[in-house]
């Protein structure tokens, strides 16, 4: 049995589209609320997939899981969002088995990401795994991959400088403001929205530009009082938006929404206003820039800026790359380790079969059978031939599977079901 196929006739298998083919307008098409997300996980369980994660973040969409063919996960996808088959395949990637491992390792630790070294991609990993266990969706291979995964991205934080300085389309967007804007800590700054790149966004231009001008608007205003309260910031109504656009120098939108919500009718003032739209699907209609006092920044051109700390970063891939190995090589180790455990199980059962036929026969020859004794010495062998077949089937200059099959054959073995 191949380490990363689990029931028999699936395998392993990791799908989706990133920043890198997709655009922006294409990643919306495929992108999943949480409403989304719960239908995909339901509709697996009726089509009988065994165990699956999904992720859809601002810069991918991506399901891992196992299936006999990877259209089958292509297809919840498909059905769940309003992006198309034959979209899909025009900027998709497919992988299976190992080469599906490396894709999630690489992701997860940061070397995947649009901004090199931003890891907000593990928090979601961490969130999906809960909802796809919730859902019973969550093997031991899926969930053992993804502790591992969260492992190498830890070591990644701790033992390089991959994500030195400030990281993330945050990050980049702040740059952006400082360098675009004369004077940002006098100008009035608007955060329409409350995803998480604008919040961020927003505590970084507190810290950095001294700005006490930020106003933070939403359509729920409990939510923005919250926010504000952590980055005091000034609430207004949803219905004063258009008012408070009128008065910005800065637009930032972080929206949520699956259509845009700003667009050129919104903005009646003549003074130079930049919007930056932080939001996928994106949130802010393209005729704004049909206004000549209108910038408008999307976060893919954000992320295509680099500096120097960006620069630098990539000095410390080839360590990441290391630790990726060192945390896989352990992962597979462990693969391996439950390929054989239902045959060494198998062989342990069978010896247990020869003691206690032994046992029985010893008992009726002997008037004087030390039970407890007999029963010592038997479990101590047995202990001692059961780990002398794992250390050899652990040896990697040996073929695990033509090992299997004699262990198998020598003790006409018939192993239990397992899941890899």
């Amino acid at each position: 049995m191949s380490p990363h196929h689990i029931s028999r006739g699936t395998y392993f298998y990791a799908i989706g589209l990133s920043y890198k083919k997709a655009d922006a307008e294409i990643r919306g098409h495929f992108s999943l609320d949480d409403a989304s997300k719960t239908a995909l996980l339901e509709q697996a369980k009726t089509a009988d997939i065994e165990s699956l994660v999904v992720t859809s973040t601002c810069n991918r969409t991506e399901i891992y899981g196992f299936a006999q063919h990877p259209f089958q996960l292509i297809q919840l996808l498909c059905d769940n969002t309003q992006g198309t088959v034959e979209e899909f395949q025009k900027v998709a990637y497919v992988f299976k088995g190992r080469d599906a491992i490396s894709h999630i390792f690489r992701v997860g630790s940061g070397l995947d990401s649009q901004i090199l070294g931003d890891f907000e991609i593990i928090s979601q990993l961490k969130v999906s795994a809960k909802a796809s266990r919730k859902h019973n969706l969550l093997n031991p291979f899926i969930e053992r991959l993804i502790n591992a995964v969260i492992q190498a991205s830890k070591r990644i934080k701790t033992e390089t400088n991959i994500s030195s300085g400030a990281t993330s389309v945050s990050f980049a967007s702040v740059q952006y403001i400082m360098k675009q804007v004369e004077n940002i800590s006098e100008k009035n700054i608007l955060l329409f929205g409350t995803g998480k790149i604008g919040r961020n966004t927003c505590e970084n231009l507190v810290k950095h530009t001294k700005n006490e001008h930020i106003t933070l608007v939403n359509r729920t205003k409990d939510k923005a009082e919250k926010i504000a309260g952590k980055f005091n910031l000034l609430v207004k109504d949803y219905a004063n938006l258009q008012e408070e656009i009128n008065t910005s120098d800065v637009l930032i939108v972080a929206t949520g929404a699956q259509n845009p919500t700003i667009d050129k009718h919104l903005i009646q003032s003549d003074k130079e206003l930049l919007i930056l739209d932080l939001s996928i699907p994106k949130n802010v209609n393209e005729n704004v820039s049909e206004l000549e006092n209108v910038t408008l920044i999307h976060l893919d051109h954000l992320s295509q800026i680099t500096d120097e700390t960006l620069e630098k970063r990539k000095e410390h891939i080839p360590l990441a790359e290391t630790i990726i190995e060192e945390v896989k090589t352990e992962f597979n180790a462990w693969m391996e380790t439950r390929k054989f455990a239902p045959t060494i199980k198998a062989l342990k059962n069978k010896l247990q079969d020869f003691k206690n036929a032994e046992l029985n026969t010893q008992r009726k020859k002997q008037k004087d059978f030390n039970e407890e004794q007999a029963e010592l010495i038997s479990n101590n062998i047995i202990q001692k031939i059961t780990n002398h077949f794992a250390h050899h089937l652990k040896d990697d200059t040996i073929s695990t599977d033509e090992s299997l099959e004699l262990i198998k054959k020598v003790f006409q073995l018939e192993e239990t079901a397992t899941d890899v």
